[in-house]
Formats: structure tokens, sequence, C-alpha cells
């Protein structure tokens, strides 16, 4: 493949996706600098590591020593908010949609409890026929369902709308994750517990020092929430909620109830702190919503993007990840100017409800200026926002819920950055 074949579907050098099967080394201009063996293999030299015996099994699993170093990233500790804060996944340097469990974003109200499954219990009173006390072994023994799930805190990207400047996705986006969630539906427990006609709200609460509790809606806890036990085969992990956490597909991630100890069914929400003080979206008049749960449609581009550096022109693969609270992606659009033009992106992985979805384009770097921005459309038509959109209809107070479309500058020695157009 040369450059005079390759067919450019949007301005600054976007390239028909196509074009992804044939980017291996003659598509990446990488032939002058790889070293092509001759027809008798001669030239070839069998490496040290391959002479002799290495290590046995272990008992856990670690990366490669010689693999990049993946870290979450933690903010600032608050002597004042003891436990509280988040940590971020590195989305930049993942690919496929699956997040290690050990780089599953966290957010944390009270720090993570010690919890010795023998002494917890999961109660189900208020509205009900019968209230019903479960223990871990008890949950075990029930039928259990697997689906793929993304988990987003609300107050993902809420950056961008402070005008924040500089930062990677991992600063600006990591509080977004995808795992494979194993548990038991809720819909089952409630059942047996009997529901009673009055009741119209589940309060659900944790066992963490701030008995982090929120209200879900009945109707979406006999749909699709899950009490999940399992994060990607194994037992969640303590910082996930650990021995059992509330999993409501496609909600933002609080009232995803971590740690939990009670679902009280109830005729009204429980009006709980955090989401009275927190987790409303302010608006420009200074009302605030309450129980905006969905996360929108929203995509990233993660590679390039902010604090990398291109070496020089080229053709490049861009790529990134795109998920909605309401359905599958649909599409994604891919734009090297800006948003003047767009050219459809190729979705890599399965297109899943409420989980992540990889995308790429090949794109034909000139060496000049570009910005680089990516546009997802879910299976409900909903289409990803720009800035100016979001602050329009919501004002300079909001923090939380911002799905808005992402802006990484590229300029001319290729450093990429956060932009704003």
């Amino acid at each position: 493949m040369t450059e005079k074949k390759l067919e450019q579907v949007a301005g600054n050098g976007l390239i028909n996706r196509r074009h992804l099967l044939g980017m291996g080394l003659t598509g990446m201009g990488a032939v002058a600098g790889s070293r092509v063996l001759a027809a008798d293999g001669s030239g070839f030299e069998i490496p040290q590591w391959s002479r002799q015996p290495g290590p046995g099994p272990s008992a856990y699993g670690a990366p490669s020593s010689h693999a990049i170093a993946l870290q979450r990233s933690s903010g600032f500790t608050n002597p004042l908010y003891p436990g509280g804060g988040a940590s971020r996944t590195p989305l930049q340097h993942l690919q496929g949609t699956i997040t290690p469990n050990s780089l599953h974003f966290e957010r944390h109200h009270a720090g993570i409890p010690d919890i010795d499954p023998a002494g917890h219990r999961l109660v189900i009173n208020g509205l009900v026929r019968q209230p019903l006390a479960f223990s871990y072994e008890d949950l075990l023994k029930y039928p259990m369902q697997s689906h793929v799930y993304f988990l987003e805190c609300s107050g993902n990207s809420g950056a961008l709308l402070r005008g924040a400047q500089g930062g990677d996705v991992q600063t600006l986006h990591g509080l977004v994750s995808c795992a494979e969630w194993t548990g038991i539906q809720l819909s089952t427990l409630l059942d047996e517990a009997g529901v009673s006609d009055e009741a119209r709200w589940v309060a659900a609460v944790g066992a963490d020092a701030a008995s982090m509790g929120r209200s879900l809606p009945l109707e979406k806890a006999m749909d699709d929430v899950l009490v999940a036990l399992f994060q990607n085969g194994e037992p969640v992990r303590p910082e996930q909620g650990y021995p059992m956490r509330l999993f409501c597909p496609g909600w933002e991630g609080n009232i995803s109830v971590k740690w939990l100890t009670q679902l009280k069914l109830t005729r009204a929400p429980a009006q709980f702190r955090d989401e009275t003080s927190k987790y409303t979206d302010t608006l420009g008049d200074r009302r605030s919503l309450q129980f905006t749960f969905p996360m929108d449609v929203k995509s990233l581009i993660t590679s390039p993007s902010g604090e990398m550096s291109l070496p020089g022109a080229g053709l490049y693969k861009l790529t990134g990840i795109a998920w909605s609270g309401a359905g599958s992606i649909a599409r994604v659009e891919v734009s090297a100017d800006g948003g003047r033009s767009w050219a459809d992106a190729l979705l890599e992985s399965e297109a899943r409800d409420k989980a992540l979805t990889r995308f790429s384009i090949p794109w034909q770097w000139d060496g000049g200026n570009a910005v680089l921005q990516s546009r997802a459309t879910d299976s409900a038509g909903s289409v990803q926002p720009t800035r100016d959109t979001v602050l329009t209809a919501r004002g300079t107070l909001a923090n939380y819920h911002n799905p808005c479309i992402q802006s990484w500058g590229v300029n001319s020695t290729g450093e990429v950055s956060n932009v704003y157009v």
C-alpha cells in the first residue's frame, strides 16, 4: 500500500477506515526501520531468554517487568475528608474494552471498609411482605447472570465544563471503566421479599463509614439491576464493594452502592445527603435537577491524546472508546479539523448495550496543526453534543453528566494537548 492509494474521506488527512487492514509495516512507513530477513532465515539469532528456563508458576499473576507500568492516578488527600477521593483509569494506555480489575477507577466517600463476609448481611425491608436477611453464602446459592457493562462517575469529564487547561485522558476522563459483572438479578430478591403495591423506590445503603445511600426507582430495580458479587470472574475487590455491591447498568456510578447492606422499599426517595448536597445538576439559574441518573452517549479519542507526542509526519491509527447509558453504540465519527468535516470510524468491538465500544481510523498527519475529535451516535439515535451545546443548555455551574466532545490539539512539533474550539 502506498500513500497514493489512500482514500481520504474527510479534511486534514483522515483516511477511509478500510485502510486499517493494510496498515502494517508498509502502511506505517516502518520498513526503513525494520529488518527484513533473508529467504533462508539467516540473520536471525535466538535471544538469550529463549535459551534457558524461566521461573515457574506463581500464586498470583503480575505484568511483565518490560511492559509499561500501568497505574491508577489518585487525587490529593484531604485531612477534612478521610478516606474520600477517587483514582482514575489510564485509558490512554489500554486497548480493547475490558478494564483490568486492578486498574478500574475508584470513588470513595469514607475509605474502603475491611469487611469479613461471614459477618456481613444484606437486609431487604420496608414495604415488603416479609423482611429478609441474606448472608454472602446465601447469595452464592442463587442463579447468577453475567453482563459486560461500563461504570462511569457522574463527575467524569466535569473538568471540561470548568475550562480546565492541560491534562491527559486519565486526568480528564479516567472515571470510566468497563468489566464483566456477575451477580443476582435484584428483581429475584425483591420478588422473594414480596414488594408492596405502595412501594415506588428502593433506598440502598452501603456498609462504609459514610453509610453512603442512594434512592433507586423501583421500575429500574425490577429491570436490569444486579447485586454483583464478581467482577471479571473474580470476587469483587474491596475497592469495588466486596463482598457485594449494587450495579445499575447505564446509570451514574454513585447509585451502584458498594458494600451493599440494606435495601429498604419506600413510597418516596429517601433524600440521602448524596442526592441533595451532591449528584444534582445545577443549572444557570441555580436551580438543581435531581435524579438525572442515565449517562449520555459519549466518546473519546484515547490515542493520540493529551500530553502525548507524535514523532513526525506520517500515517497514524487514531483509536478510542465510546459508550451510552441508553443502549449500544451505532456509529462513531472522527474529525481532524475541529469538527468541520467528519469520517466514519471502524467499530472494532462487539456492540453491547451499556458497554464500552472500541473504534479506530487511519490518519495521515502532514505535520501541520490539527484538532482531533470524535462524535458517537447510540442505538437510540442520540448524538454526542459539543461543549458549547452543553454549556448553552445547562450554564456554567454544571459539574456532573458532561458528555461533550473532547478536542485534542496537535501542533507542528507533534505535541498533543487539551483544547477548546
